[in-house]
């Protein structure tokens, strides 16, 4: 199932994103720091979300308190519970 997700507080605005099977595909970020953002996507291709989640979730960018990983976080967790 495709999903977006309208992030805050980062540079980045959305977050795109597919779930098939528990699993990540085609991650991309709207804005924010390209070549750093397709890196995490390139990353992520493929994991389960859960493991994404653990793995990501609570990262902070700087003086802000999150971050576009973190936010990812918190995309698949709201998709992983409309998915239920």
């Amino acid at each position: 199932m495709h999903y977006e997700y309208t992030t805050k507080g980062t540079c980045s605005r959305t977050i795109f994103f597919d779930l098939e099977d528990g699993k990540i595909h085609n991650v991309q970020f709207i804005g924010g720091c390209n070549g750093n953002l397709k890196g995490i996507g390139a990353l992520v291709e493929g994991m389960k979300a859960e493991d994404v989640i653990d793995r990501v979730a609570g990262i902070q960018c700087g003086m802000k308190s999150t971050s576009c990983p973190d936010q990812l976080a918190t995309a698949l967790k709201q998709a992983l519970a409309e998915a239920k």
